[in-house]
């Protein structure tokens, strides 16, 4: 008889479910940001116990000129694809700016666009956001926007030849977990891209949730940074998502008001 470990088995459910953005497969359903870690060891390790594949960077938060080893250079680029990105941005124009200035360092094309339209709540402005989205595209950028769980701005911005659409689950940062399923879930019936959640996740049952729900992917930053144990919720993380993943695929069991006994009432002994 064969002995089929679980090792393998998670190792073939994993090749059989990649998906694709820009050209690339994926296997790794887990986006991961660099910020507010303690050190950059640190950002090595909990980016390597997350399983990602692509990690985003905030341009405008990296001193470009500085001689003392920055968050980019914790980054394996042979390793993991770098994810430029425009937090900070307060209009289309700075972020078109900050993402030209990638590609002159030599950034992959792949970017993540943010136009943050108040500073309090750091929600985006999506009249902006779709500005420079279509803005970008025309010029070659492959772009994944930052957005509001709003299915019309996600229409728009997939119109506008974006690759995904990245609403976001809660403000940046606040760790309140998905606080619209039902929005999020419509979004992913209706578009045809990637739908990746971006923002909010607190914990690892957050994570299930989105995928639950449907998303491709989820990126996250302050869920694993902020943790107690970085590296620890790193892979709490990537463990949720995957799991999260599975369960999406398998179907989950009908809502039923009523109960529904688990063994067959026949034949019952007397």
């Amino acid at each position: 008889m064969t002995d089929v470990t679980a090792t393998s088995i998670n190792a073939s459910v994993n090749a059989s479910d990649s998906w694709n953005l820009a050209g690339r497969t994926l296997s790794s359903r887990i986006i991961v940001g660099t910020g507010k870690y303690k050190s950059l060891d640190e950002t090595r390790a909990a980016l390597a116990a997350s399983g990602a594949e692509i990690v985003t960077v905030a341009l405008r938060r990296v001193d470009l000129a500085s001689k003392e080893p920055t968050v980019l250079d914790a980054i394996d680029r042979k390793k993991y694809i770098l994810l430029p990105n425009t937090a900070g941005c307060y209009s289309a124009d700075e972020a078109i700016r900050t993402l030209h200035l990638a590609r002159e360092l030599g950034m992959d094309d792949l970017v993540k666009l943010e136009v943050i339209g108040d500073p309090k709540t750091l929600f985006p402005d999506n009249t902006a956001t779709v500005e420079a989205a279509r803005r970008l595209v025309k010029e070659g950028f492959k772009v994944l926007p930052y957005c509001s769980d709003d299915l019309i701005t996600c229409k728009r911005l997939e119109e506008a030849g974006c690759l995904a659409v990245m609403p976001l689950a809660a403000p940046i940062g606040s760790g309140l977990g998905i606080r619209n399923p039902h929005n999020i879930r419509l979004i992913i019936e209706n578009v045809g891209v990637p739908v990746i959640v971006d923002a909010g996740v607190g914990t690892a049952s957050d994570a299930a949730i989105a995928m639950e729900l449907g998303c491709t992917a989820v990126l996250m930053n302050t869920g694993i940074a902020g943790a107690r144990d970085p590296v620890l919720m790193a892979e709490a993380m990537r463990l949720a998502v995957d799991g999260g993943r599975k369960a999406f695929r398998a179907g989950r069991m009908a809502r039923r008001d009523y109960a529904n006994a688990s063994s067959p009432s026949s034949n019952l002994i007397e």
